[in-house]
């Protein structure tokens, strides 16, 4: 495998995009290591020198998940909402020969994205600016291992990624096999976390969710991770993994997931 480039990226600076601002904060104490806020929400953590450590938790259960249900090989993965690409860089560390997308509606951020961070070169990972509902459509039926879902308009899911189309348009893209992730926000009283899963049982046969107990029960807001695939779930694994996470989650599939929601 070639050696990486390493990049250094400026200290902390507020930069004008295509959507508002984005704001490069260096981590004190760290020698290389940055958070990326995008008008106002923090949206991306990297660290230069280590492409696979998530210091956000949802992206650790992201890849736990894809580590349980796609062990081995390359991916052809697509992200819609690119950020820094944190992920993806991560799975690049790890999964040499696999090819990825980043879709993000603002074409700046990605210019600066590229800029500042040691992202991987196309074919590896491609950066593309659109609307991710929009372009979503464009990859070939049965074509993708993952796809993730990790785009906000300021604290929100822009609504046109949350439609029955969408959906569709994902579940066709993925193979079989294939993986959705999604991060979804949660507010306590799981209202957006249960429409979207009930408009994703109309495409995929299998349903899971993920997050602290303390955002399941309600009490605070946070991130719930969303899994969707049209092949079972490894629930067993996918429980286990994520459980013994640095930030562990409960894990909910099947009648746990329908009964502890009410759908």
């Amino acid at each position: 495998m070639a050696k990486r480039r390493i990049y250094t990226a400026p200290g902390s600076q507020v930069v004008d995009i295509s959507t508002g601002t984005a704001r490069l904060e260096k981590l004190d104490g760290e020698a290389d290591s940055y958070v990326l806020h995008v008008n106002g929400v923090p949206s991306s953590s990297i660290t230069l020198s280590d492409p696979q450590r998530l210091d956000f938790e949802y992206l650790d259960w992201m890849r736990r998940a894809i580590d349980v249900e796609l062990p081995e090989g390359s991916l052809r993965a697509v992200h819609i909402g690119a950020a820094g690409c944190a992920l993806a860089r991560a799975l690049d560390a790890a999964r040499p020969g696999s090819k990825q997308t980043a879709i993000d509606i603002d074409a700046a951020l990605l210019d600066f994205a590229r800029q500042w961070f040691d992202l991987p070169r196309s074919p590896a990972l491609a950066l593309r600016a659109g609307d991710g509902a929009a372009e979503i459509s464009r990859f070939r039926p049965d074509a993708l291992d993952v796809v993730v879902r990790d785009a906000f308009d300021h604290d929100s899911v822009p609504p046109a990624l949350q439609t029955g189309q969408f959906f569709a348009s994902c579940a066709e893209a993925l193979k079989d096999s294939g993986l959705y992730l999604a991060n979804v926000p949660d507010a306590g009283d799981h209202r957006v976390l249960k429409a979207e899963l009930t408009a994703l049982g109309d495409h995929f046969r299998h349903l899971a969710a993920a997050t602290e107990p303390g955002i399941l029960k309600g009490r605070r807001h946070g991130n719930v991770l969303v899994l969707a695939s049209n092949s079972p779930l490894d629930a067993a694994g996918l429980d286990r993994s994520l459980r013994t996470a640095a930030s562990a989650a409960t894990f909910l599939s099947g009648q746990g997931l329908r009964s502890r929601l009410g759908l």
